[in-house]
C-alpha cells in the first residue's frame, strides 16, 4: 500500500512523475487484504520519503486500530524520533532504507534498541553491467557502487534478521521478479528472512519466489489491480 496525500497510488520504477492513483481507500484496501487472508500489510509513506519525515502517522494509527493485519511501514524514517512515533502509531515493523548506507552506526543502534523483529532494512538495487546488485538510495534517485552483498555482510554482527530487497528495474512494471537475485541472496545469507519486491504479476511468480527460499514477497500493483484472484493467492497466505 503506497500512500500519497492519503490516497493509494503506485509509482513506476519509483518515479513520482509516473504515478497511478486508485479509487480504493487505504481502509478499504486494508480490509481487502485482510479478507484474502493476509497477516501483514506493507505500507510506504511516499510523502514521508519525499520530505524526510513521516506524513501519514494518523492514517497508520487508524489502520493499526483495526487490529487485523500487522503493519510494516516505511517512508521518512531518518531519526530515532520518527521510528519511535511510527512504532507508537501502531507499526509492528519499520523499514529503514538509505540510512543503512549513509549512517550504518545509527541503524545498528536502532537494531539494539528496538530489536531485530522491529526493523527491516530496505536495500534497493540496480544490476550493473556485470549483473552485480548495486544499492540505489534516496528514493532510487542516487545510484551507489555499494554491493548488496557487502552491505548485508556488514550488518551480520548486529542481529539483523529482516531484509527487503527491491529490484528497481522491475518495480511496478509487472515484468516478473528477479528470482535469480533472491536465490543468490538466500544462498549467501541463509539465516536472514528475505523479502522479495518488484515485478510480481501472477501466482506463478509467487511460486517461483517461494522456491528461491525467500521469507516473503511484496506485491503492490498486481494486488491493487486484482490481477491475482483469492484462489490463486490462497497457497501463499497463511491465514487464508
Amino acid at each position: 500500500m503506497d500512500l500519497t496525500e492519503g490516497r493509494c497510488v503506485r509509482l513506476l520504477h519509483g518515479d513520482f512523475a509516473q504515478e497511478t492513483t486508485y479509487t480504493v481507500t487505504p481502509t478499504e484496501l486494508y480490509q481487502r487484504y485482510a479478507n484474502l487472508g493476509a497477516t501483514w500489510c506493507h505500507v510506504v509513506d511516499l510523502d514521508g520519503a519525499r520530505v524526510g519525515t513521516p506524513a501519514h502517522l494518523a492514517l497508520i494509527e487508524s489502520l493499526a486500530s483495526l487490529g487485523t493485519l500487522k503493519l510494516q511501514v516505511g517512508g521518512g524514517l531518518r531519526d530515532a524520533d520518527a521510528v519511535l512515533r511510527t512504532l507508537t502509531a501502531g507499526a509492528t515493523r519499520v523499514v529503514i532504507g538509505s540510512l543503512a548506507i549513509s549512517d550504518p552506526a545509527t541503524v545498528t543502534q536502532w537494531l539494539s534498541r528496538w530489536g531485530s523483529e522491529a526493523i527491516v532494512l530496505a536495500l534497493d538495487v540496480r544490476l550493473d553491467e556485470n549483473r552485480h546488485p548495486r544499492i540505489a538510495t534516496h528514493g532510487w534517485s542516487q545510484q551507489t557502487q555499494h554491493s548488496l552483498w557487502d552491505v548485508v555482510a556488514s550488518f551480520q554482527a548486529t542481529g539483523l534478521r529482516h531484509v527487503l530487497c527491491t529490484d528497481v528495474g522491475r518495480d511496478g512494471a509487472l515484468s516478473g521478479p528477479n528470482d535469480a537475485l533472491y536465490r543468490e541472496a538466500v544462498i549467501r545469507f541463509p539465516t536472514l528472512a528475505w523479502q522479495a519486491s518488484g515485478g510480481i504479476r501472477s501466482a506463478q511468480d509467487l511460486a517461483t519466489l517461494a522456491n528461491t527460499g525467500v521469507d516473503g514477497a511484496i506485491s503492490g500493483r498486481a494486488l491493487i489491480e486484482n490481477r491475482l484472484s483469492a484462489q490463486e493467492l490462497r497457497p501463499f497466505l497463511p491465514a487464508a
